[in-house]
């Protein structure tokens, strides 16, 4: 007689730092597809957390704006080349989230990895597409350079698992900036999947890390924390949104403008998201010296 197993439930951790620690706070919570059926268990993460995430994108974003664009496209590229090589995984994961056939689940993974790809080959066309020498009259240079805003609070959409989250981290990554990321809620399994594949690629450690939580809790801790220059509040709700920017206001922080309604993740992108992550940098040189 064959007796019946039982699977064993896993339970995720969150990224932060390169590493996989638990949350500080010991909380978990279960994580279901949408008919209520069990997947996994997901780390709860806490304000400590949090600031511990914010610590380590501080620490990585020298390195990690000062490489050359063409080795982070280098380096990006090689993620989606392992985001290619688990194709299946994040397929199955995507369908089990969002409760979509199978089908339809690897068309919106082939599309995270086109945009991923996307995102990775402007890493080293930036400076050329949006900075300008300008016109001036007298004896000297005028040049506008981008420079990458430097931490980011990314509150990622909350009903595109994979591809909403791919959306909004790229274009974070591709101008230089670093990324505290706070995942979908109710759909986290293809954002760990996705730190699973960050943790062994090329990417330094701390310059994208990822929380499993609620957006409502670790948003305002992200929009009020000092050291964060800019928050990406796409997966707060509407109310929350006007709450977030009071609390950035505080510490002067850029706060990106969302629509209210999540837009069409597969929709071809443009330039605007890698825009709001840059600062203009202005140069005047004399000529002849």
């Amino acid at each position: 007689m064959s007796e019946s197993r039982i699977s064993v439930a896993k339970t995720y951790k969150l990224y932060i730092g390169g590493k996989f620690p638990r949350s500080e706070s010991g909380r978990v919570y279960p994580v279901t597809d949408p008919k209520g059926k069990f997947l996994a268990n997901a780390a709860h993460a806490s304000r400590k957390d949090t600031r511990d995430a914010v610590v380590a994108a501080r620490k990585a974003f020298g390195g990690w704006s000062g490489a050359t664009a063409y080795n982070r496209g280098q380096v990006l590229y090689r993620v989606a080349e392992m985001l290619e090589g688990r194709r299946g995984q994040f397929t199955a994961e995507v369908a089990a989230s969002e409760g979509l056939s199978d089908r339809k689940a690897e068309s919106l993974v082939d599309t995270a990895i086109d945009r991923w790809v996307w995102y990775a080959g402007w890493t080293d066309k930036i400076a050329a597409v949006l900075g300008s020498a300008n016109p001036v009259s007298g004896p000297y240079f005028s040049f506008t350079v981008p420079e990458p805003t430097g931490v980011v609070g990314v509150l990622a959409p909350q009903e595109s698992s994979l591809l909403g989250l791919v959306s909004v981290l790229a274009p974070v990554l591709a101008t230089g900036s670093t990324a505290v990321v706070v995942s979908s809620a109710e759909r986290p399994l293809p954002a760990i999947t996705l730190s699973e594949v960050l943790a062994t690629s090329d990417l330094p450690g701390g310059v994208a890390n990822i929380l499993t939580g609620h957006a409502a809790e670790l948003g305002p801790w992200l929009a009020s924390h000092g050291d964060v220059n800019a928050l990406d509040p796409t997966g707060a709700s509407v109310d929350d949104r006007v709450k977030l920017a009071q609390e950035a206001a505080g510490t002067v922080k850029r706060v990106l403008t969302v629509p209210d309604a999540d837009p069409d993740w597969t929709a071809r992108p443009d330039l605007s998201r890698l825009r709001r992550y840059l600062e203009a940098k202005t140069v005047w040189h004399p000529i002849g010296v």
